[in-house]
């Protein structure tokens, strides 16, 4: 993030910030990760205990990571130092930002270009692989070839990089403004797709008819895990985001 004039940037209008939040939030983790785990637990019974995890324990964190980073104005790693004198707030401090800066994005710049890498092969015949039900073979065969892993996944890196590049406002900010109205609407065609297809209203039902014989005590742990996965709570994200935020 860059720094104007020694004085720390700050976005631009509240929509923007709104968006980037949206941005950490609404990402891969929901569009692959929720959907099986309601299928495992009890569809709509899993989905009840998500929401009341969000509610009851997520806004609350999300709201006190935006406090903190907003009244600090610094990364995680010096916030939480203003929290108290103990070191120990420290140490939570490095732990946030290990957590959110290394090992999250060690995870997604590796998914992030497998999605660069299908993107591109969707216009290449990959619709009629998967259709033909090869889906499965197709990334068997991408992940064993190690250079064009590595390749995709460095192409993500300099892409977010160069977004990074910009500032808050030039580059995230205005970068999130295009992109989640964006993938607002891809997700309104994949919805108005998947209602139309054979056997939706089954899986509409699914979703509205709880079943708590299936709601074990591992699929509460799993709806919070994603719910804090969701909101990208506990890893300097939302702090860091608030920092941005005018302290007036």
């Amino acid at each position: 993030m860059s720094e104007q004039n020694g004085q720390r940037e700050h976005w631009g209008s509240r929509w923007g910030f709104i968006m980037a939040a949206a941005g950490s939030a609404i990402g891969l983790g929901n569009i692959w990760r929720f959907p099986y785990l309601v299928g495992q637990y009890g569809g709509a019974a899993f989905v009840v205990v998500y929401l009341a995890i969000i509610v009851f324990i997520g806004l609350p964190v999300m709201l006190c990571e935006f406090s903190v980073g907003r009244a600090a104005q610094k990364a995680p790693f010096l916030a939480f130092s203003g929290v108290g004198s103990h070191p120990v707030w420290n140490v939570i401090g490095w732990a946030g930002t290990i957590a959110g800066g290394f090992l999250v994005l060690s995870y997604y710049n590796v998914v992030g270009g497998w999605t660069i890498k299908y993107m591109y092969e969707s216009f290449a015949g990959l619709m009629y692989i998967a259709a033909d039900g090869g889906s499965g073979e197709f990334f068997g065969a991408f992940i064993g070839m190690k250079h064009e892993v590595v390749f995709f996944q460095i192409l993500f890196m300099a892409l977010a990089m160069l977004f990074v590049a910009g500032g808050v406002k030039s580059g995230i900010e205005r970068a999130c403004k295009v992109m989640m109205p964006a993938l607002f609407a891809i997700l309104v065609v994949l919805i108005g797709r998947a209602i139309t297809l054979p056997g939706a209203e089954a899986g509409i039902a699914f979703y509205i008819m709880p079943d708590f014989s299936k709601l074990t005590g591992e699929g509460v742990l799993a709806a919070l895990g994603q719910a804090f996965f969701s909101l990208s709570l506990g890893l300097g994200i939302m702090l860091t985001y608030g920092s941005y935020t005018r302290e007036q």
